[in-house]
């Protein structure tokens, strides 16, 4: 390419690698190519990058590819770094909002790349909080899973992962009497009791 090069595109962000932080943004600069002093690069491979960098458009869609070279960037990811893609059963991640006082959830199967389920979490006159909605993604994650199949469920909010772990494994004198969000906390556990059975049945 020549010195300039063609105007900067997307690019990951500084570091990205350090934080699995997959998202781009669009640089200011001039986008240039380098390589190695002892690489010869072919003048036909030379403008084939310099088409491919010119190319106008939207962001392309995100693809996993786990094969040739970009199993090495799709395994440093943090799902990657979780074992989620070589997992042997359903890997499903779940997000909550909470916006303007109305609160959704919704999930992603990566399995399954057209399943994918949201719903509007309501009880908002009771006010709104942002573990509800988590809990209710986690909640249409685990009914959309078969009780014996093992799921690797992924989210981003540590307080819910708290509000959940705090029941597992507490015994029959536990109890859920005053607890936030109890409807929904109240399904999930009953699910994970079951899933707990099927394993040890």
């Amino acid at each position: 390419m020549d010195k300039k090069g063609g105007k900067g595109q997307s690019v990951r962000w500084k570091a990205w690698w350090r934080q699995s932080n997959i998202k781009c943004s669009v640089s200011e600069e001039y986008a240039s190519c380098w390589v190695h002093q002892d690489c010869h690069v072919a003048d036909e491979q030379k403008a084939a990058l310099k088409k491919a960098a010119g190319v106008s458009g939207g962001k392309d869609k995100c693809q996993v590819r786990l094969k040739g070279r970009e199993r090495d960037y799709w395994m440093g990811t943090q799902i990657g770094m979780l074992g989620g893609y070589g997992f042997q059963g359903q890997v499903t991640a779940g997000e909550g909002s909470d916006k303007t006082v109305k609160m959704g959830a919704g999930y992603n199967n990566l399995r399954r790349k057209k399943k994918k389920q949201q719903c509007k979490v309501g009880r908002e006159e009771e006010g709104s909080s942002s573990n509800r909605p988590e809990l209710a993604a986690f909640l249409l994650a685990l009914r959309d899973t078969l009780i014996e199949e093992p799921l690797l469920y992924l989210c981003d909010k540590q307080s819910f992962m708290k509000a959940v772990n705090r029941w597992v494994g507490e015994g029959g004198k536990a109890t859920l009497v005053g607890a936030p969000d109890v409807d929904i906390l109240a399904a999930a556990i009953e699910i994970l009791r079951k899933r707990i059975k099927a394993i040890s049945d």
